[in-house]
């Protein structure tokens, strides 16, 4: 059983096992998709990220009600001392206006552990048994336990949603496709500060026959368990 995809139907070797694969979504926090949170005191059009959140919703119902389906959301942030957080990242983040580590608008710390922004947002909200991968960097694999419990479960194949598309949605699907996994990202339920970013990122995906994996949507991935559903 396989999902519709581009540039090839998803996974390659038609094992869509629910105990194989899970859900990542990633990074769906205040600071990134809500109001008075890191990308918005940035400046950038908030609703371009925060758009992801009912199809990511849709599905996160969805596979929650299928028998030994994984999900696993990420978190970034930085230690309230900050001791994890790299000068770069931190003089960059500074020059755009939204220091990490300072209170934003909210009178959250921007980007720090245990502050409103920095969790996950209400309406996708893990629930008791979800995976909750805490990371300080864009990548869900650095300096994370991420691997070892993807392994230790058996799970081989990733859809992957969330923010942002060209940043840590993509850094987390590269370091994935280098560790073995198979690999799809959802083009409804991902998102970039910026369209073309989103776009660009999508594209790269589908090079060389599938560099990194392959794109669809999240409908195609419902219409395809629906389908395994059936045929058992």
């Amino acid at each position: 059983m396989r999902v519709e995809a581009n540039p090839y139907q998803w996974p390659y070797n038609g094992d869509l096992d629910p105990k194989k694969t899970a859900l990542v979504i990633i990074d769906m926090q205040t600071d990134f998709c809500g109001e008075g949170g890191y990308v918005a005191q940035m400046g950038y059009d908030i609703s371009l990220t925060a758009r992801t959140i009912q199809p990511i919703k849709h599905l996160l119902e969805y596979v929650r009600g299928i028998e030994g389906f994984h999900v696993i959301h990420t978190r970034e942030g930085h230690t309230p001392d900050l001791a994890d957080l790299p000068e770069n990242k931190r003089w960059r983040s500074k020059q755009i206006g939204a220091e990490i580590g300072m209170a934003g608008p909210s009178g959250s710390r921007i980007l720090v552990q245990g502050e409103p922004g920095w969790d996950i947002i209400e309406e996708l909200k893990p629930q008791q048994g979800e995976i909750i991968i805490d990371k300080p960097g864009k990548g869900s694999f650095y300096a994370t336990n991420l691997d070892l419990i993807l392994r230790n479960k058996g799970i081989t194949n990733l859809i992957l949603a969330g923010i942002t598309t060209d940043v840590c949605v993509s850094t987390t699907m590269r370091e994935a496709n280098d560790r073995g996994y198979e690999c799809l990202i959802l083009e409804d339920c991902t998102g970039a500060t910026d369209e073309n970013n989103h776009k660009a990122a999508l594209n790269m995906v589908k090079m060389q026959g599938g560099v990194f994996g392959s794109v669809s949507d999240s409908e195609q991935v419902i219409t395809a368990l629906e389908a395994m559903k059936t045929k058992v």
